[in-house]
């Protein structure tokens, strides 16, 4: 067990990081992602709310389906937290931020336009994420109706007469559900999928899957100082819709453009590069590593890396890997592209 923004989690279950990754990758997995907040926002209000909270449109979906979205700082535009939106039902979203920003989170909500409620419901539920190419006929074994939930959509579901809310979400780049369960349920729930062959897996896995997928974390692709342009998530930005918070310190960015940009890079070695490891170029420095390890699928090291300008695809690069120049690539994310 490891700390992690204030709670305890497991960095395996006993078979290892390695083994847990390639479970997900050929199989299916399951995570405690219990960490992750809920914020329940309910009544007329809610929906303006997060309008003006966060940088996606909600009109882009409605009632029954998800979205990423983020939060930013309004002096800077830097990303606050990264989130995940579950439109329940018209006036009910259930809003997901990361472990140690719910109260953040919370304090934004209640500045926007309309007054609403964010009631903290994080230690009423765990949330179990199936995750996986075999996770829906596995999870079908326990309760169909959960693994017929689209991706990114969202349902009420029951499990042995256990009311759930599940999404089609998850954070490997593999195809999922994620399960909101009463907390009091989560043992019994967690048996059930164990019996039908879903391989339990830490974070050691979820680490190394989520960078093969080229997906960011925040504390390291965002965060203080990273704006949504910088970590080339631009179409999570709408600037076309009403007014949110930190979009005007966004829009002189995006005016001038980022001075560095987020791209993936392979090494031509099993080493794994490591955070803040500088990224070279004919000598010289031109960018920093903000996420690398090993990745179980290519056998090979990759990392993220904030970098001066966009290179092309192929550039060839070197990475000072604790005094050793490793020779890389810049390449496209995903690093393994399961869809």
């Amino acid at each position: 067990m490891v700390p992690f923004g204030g709670w305890e989690m497991p960095l395996n279950y006993g078979a290892g990081t390695l083994a847990e990754h390639l479970a997900c990758r050929r199989s299916a997995v399951m995570f405690d992602v219990s960490h992750l907040g809920t914020l329940r926002v309910l009544g007329p209000g809610a929906f303006d709310a997060l309008q003006w909270a966060f940088t996606n449109d909600l009109n882009r979906i409605s009632a029954g389906r998800a979205q990423y979205t983020h939060l930013l700082d309004a002096h800077d535009g830097s990303v606050l937290d990264d989130i995940i939106v579950w439109w329940v039902s018209d006036q009910h979203f259930d809003v997901m931020p990361n472990a140690s920003n719910t109260s953040r989170v919370a304090a934004a909500l209640a500045k926007g336009p309309t007054s609403v409620t964010a009631e903290d419901v994080t230690d009423q539920r765990a949330v179990l994420a199936i995750q996986g190419p075999e996770a829906r006929a596995r999870l079908a074994h326990v309760s169909p109706a959960a693994a017929e939930i689209g991706r990114f959509r969202v349902a009420e579901v029951e499990i042995d007469g256990v009311p759930i809310l599940g999404a089609g979400t998850g954070y490997t780049g593999e195809d999922g559900v994620e399960l909101a369960v009463p907390a009091e349920s989560a043992p019994a729930i967690w048996q059930r999928l164990l019996d039908v062959g879903i391989t339990p897996a830490g974070l050691g896995a979820r680490d190394t899957l989520r960078l093969e997928a080229g997906l960011p974390l925040h504390g390291h692709e965002l965060g203080p100082g990273i704006s949504p342009l910088q970590a080339d998530l631009a179409w999570v930005v709408r600037f076309e819709k009403a007014d949110f918070c930190g979009r005007a310190a966004l829009a002189t960015e995006a005016a001038t453009g980022p001075d560095r940009l987020l791209q993936g890079i392979v090494v031509d070695s099993r080493r794994p590069p490591r955070e803040g490891q500088r990224v070279l170029r004919d000598g010289e420095t031109v960018g920093v590593v903000s996420s690398g390890n090993f990745s179980p699928l290519l056998e090979q090291g990759i990392a993220l890396a904030f970098l001066d300008r966009r290179y092309d695809e192929g550039t060839a690069v070197s990475i000072d890997v604790r005094g050793t120049l490793v020779a890389g690539t810049v390449t496209a994310t995903p690093f393994v592209n399961q869809h």
